[in-house]
């Protein structure tokens, strides 16, 4: 009896081995294909190559409607490579889901007030979210090549849910926007199951919670500056 009761824990051991086994691979394997497949296509302001459209991607407005610290660095980026030549439209996409909060107005007054034209920023007020405004940079804007400014450690999410989306990207990592490793640390541990769930609305092709109707504002521009 003692003989059997010992190879039946043996067994037991194994199934829960093997149980522990298959739940790290279900969480962990697919965060690591967003981070490692994410990383590819990652550039500095010198390397990147011109591309159509760059996206910034909403990072929260402050009480008075201006934007955070962490939106100040992407639009930035943004106007950077306005400035450089490197893209002829930028895409503020952001949360606008109710009256009181709007966030691709601060971003687009921002950028005009720093020195960008009025007619060469689009906002997409339905960026709830890094998906939604990866589909809808693509199904209801046509954006088929950009560039997207955020910081390092949301850029392979969206690099992988853009690329997901059917865009060509780059990655512009922009700075932190704090001057602290303590502010930063939420940001790393946020970005475990946001990247899980980025690898599952892709999979599970996801609609964005508005998903149109189409816009033509972004190649309306583009055709006016190759027509230039």
């Amino acid at each position: 009896m003692t003989q059997w009761w010992r190879k039946l824990g043996q067994v037991r051991r194994r199934w829960w081995v093997l149980g522990a086994a298959v739940v790290v691979a279900v969480v962990a394997g697919p965060i690591v294909t967003v981070r490692v497949s994410g990383q590819r296509g990652i550039v500095t302001l010198d390397d990147v190559e011109p591309a159509p459209v760059a996206i910034v991607f909403g990072a929260g407005v402050r009480p008075d409607g201006t934007p955070s610290s962490y939106l100040v660095s992407r639009l930035q980026g943004a106007r950077e490579l306005y400035e450089a030549g490197k893209v002829s439209v930028i895409l503020v996409s952001g949360d606008n889901g109710r009256t009181t909060y709007d966030e691709p107005t601060a971003m687009a007054d921002w950028l005009v007030n720093h020195g960008v034209p009025r007619d060469r920023v689009v906002l997409d007020y339905a960026g709830f979210n890094t998906h939604d405004t990866c589909v809808r940079a693509v199904e209801v804007f046509a954006v088929t090549d950009a560039v997207l400014v955020t910081q390092g450690f949301h850029l392979p999410r969206a690099m992988y849910l853009c690329r997901g989306a059917g865009m060509h990207v780059q990655g512009l990592a922009v700075a932190p926007g704090h001057d602290s490793w303590v502010a930063a640390a939420p940001n790393g541990v946020r970005e475990v199951p946001a990247s899980w769930k980025a690898w599952w609305d892709h999979t599970t092709g996801r609609s964005p919670t508005f998903p149109g109707p189409k816009e033509t504002s972004v190649t309306q521009i583009l055709r006016e500056v190759d027509g230039q």
